[in-house]
């Protein structure tokens, strides 16, 4: 007994990379907190990337002020790659954090000098594995951590069964990835799978390197993964640590969301009837060309549906009729059945007891959002893995409606009418989309509460970090 006290007093360090972008650093940063607040001897030194095209975001420092067990480092800014982003933004971010490999090193030897505690583990987003490298290089194992999916980890790894060369097309046959019921179609693959101009060639050199890591992290619970995590679990690769949702839940304050406006959004939403209301959020990055913003403001106004619209760009006085419908807002005004807005702090909004719908990008985050808080999706995917979420919560789940699985930037417009109906799908409290995401909501924060899934799977992550097994 004495010496498992020893074990559990045993103060030790970790070292996270994330990648840059809200979407990664969110997951990241509040599963950090999840493990110091889980092994109160741990404490995490987090090397922050200052990325040439994300400007710097307040976000990371706003969330680590609070945490004295949890320090920030900011890595040297380094030379953007001499290549063009929007060709291929994998290979660009690939070779982005190839070039910090002398910086994170430089920075993890001044951590081993200067610390008494012994550094246990690199945990690394899957944007940063060429930092194996380093933690091979000094004796310190590295962890992958995806803010994605299983079944995106299962996609990555299914690469490495073709060539390097070997770039998808979307007539290619339909797919079989370990622990799919359906096979699955090319058009809901990643843009990366089909980029000739290096996309395709980072992702598989990227997941040549998952296997040599410790362990895989991923922000997701076993009740809804179980089947992706067992067939992999058979594939040669390392534990897969589901520890999800990890969710932050605080909703740190977005500078753009002025306190106004906030004000003005939960009166509205306050005065609305519970579970009537749909949300319409595309993400950070989710935005649209005027011609379709007018097709989802018809569709809107046919629905009849009550709605809260963020939209990135909201009209303003001088440009109203250029990116609405003539006499939307008026109508709007007058109904008194929908508000337009900038910006939304979306788990708060998706929290509020009138939200009963909600229009989304699919971004993973955002999904692990909607199930956390039972409110039912409808499918609108944008960039990155998002089809493929898509597609998952539409066909193997059953948690979405379908509006579109296999949209993506530059697609044809999505029609009004195809968007009323939608909207009206989504909105049928008989749809038996609304019972799963229900029973899916308890799954979700069953997993957890001590004794849960995910508390186990922390638990375990924690006895393998200290070497406990």
């Amino acid at each position: 007994m004495a010496s498992n006290v020893s074990e559990m007093n045993k103060k030790a360090e970790l070292i996270f990379i994330p990648a840059p972008g809200h979407g990664h650093l969110a997951s990241a940063l509040e599963f950090a907190q999840l493990l110091i607040n889980r092994h109160n001897h741990l404490s995490i030194t987090v090397l922050n990337i200052r990325f040439p095209l994300i400007p710097s975001d307040s976000y990371i420092k706003t969330v680590l002020s609070s945490q004295p067990q949890i320090q920030l480092i900011d890595l040297p800014e380094v030379e953007p790659p001499n290549e063009e982003f929007l060709k291929s933004p994998e290979h660009y971010i690939l070779t982005f954090m190839e070039s910090l490999i002398p910086h994170v090193k430089a920075t993890v030897q001044n951590i081993l000098s200067s610390n008494p505690n012994p550094v246990v583990g690199l945990v690394l987003d899957f944007f940063c594995v060429p930092i194996i490298d380093v933690g091979n290089e000094l004796g310190i194992p590295s962890y992958l951590f995806i803010p994605s999916n299983v079944g995106f980890l299962g996609l990555m790894l299914s690469h490495l069964k073709r060539q390097i060369e070997d770039v998808f097309n979307e007539s290619d046959p339909e797919l079989l990835i370990p622990g799919f019921t359906n096979l699955v179609p090319p058009s809901v693959l990643p843009d990366a799978c089909f980029n000739k101009d290096g996309g395709y060639v980072a992702y598989y050199k990227l997941a040549e390197r998952f296997r040599e890591t410790r362990g895989i992290i991923v922000n997701t619970f076993s009740e809804l993964e179980h089947d992706v995590i067992d067939a992999l679990s058979d594939d040669h690769t390392p534990p897969i640590y589901a520890i999800g949702p990890v969710i932050d839940l605080k909703g740190h304050p977005n500078p753009k969301l002025d306190q106004a406006q906030h004000e003005r959004i939960f009166k509205w939403l306050d005065e609305q009837p519970d579970s009537s209301v749909v949300f319409l959020c595309f993400g950070s990055m989710g935005s649209f060309v005027p011609s379709q913003t007018r097709e989802i403001a018809l569709g809107l106004q046919g629905s009849g549906v009550r709605f809260l619209w963020a939209l990135r760009s909201p009209p303003t006085t001088d440009n109203a009729d250029r990116t609405l419908p003539e006499g939307f807002s008026e109508w709007m005004e007058l109904e008194g059945r929908g508000m337009v807005c900038g910006w939304a702090p979306q788990v708060e909004v998706l929290a509020h007891k009138a939200i009963g719908g909600f229009v989304s990008h699919c971004g993973w985050n955002s999904i692990l959002e909607s199930l956390w808080f039972g409110v039912p999706t409808l499918t609108w995917p944008i960039y990155a893995e998002q089809q493929l979420n898509a597609f998952r919560m539409v066909r193997e789940w059953g948690l979405a409606v379908e509006l579109r699985l296999n949209y993506r930037w530059g697609s044809a417009l999505v029609m009004a009418e195809e968007i009323e109906k939608g909207l009206k799908n989504l909105m049928d409290k008989d749809n038996m989309v609304h019972k799963k995401v229900q029973e899916m909501n308890k799954m979700a924060r069953k997993a957890v509460l001590s004794g849960g899934s995910s508390f186990t799977s922390v638990r375990k992550l924690i006895d393998n970090m200290m070497n406990r097994n």
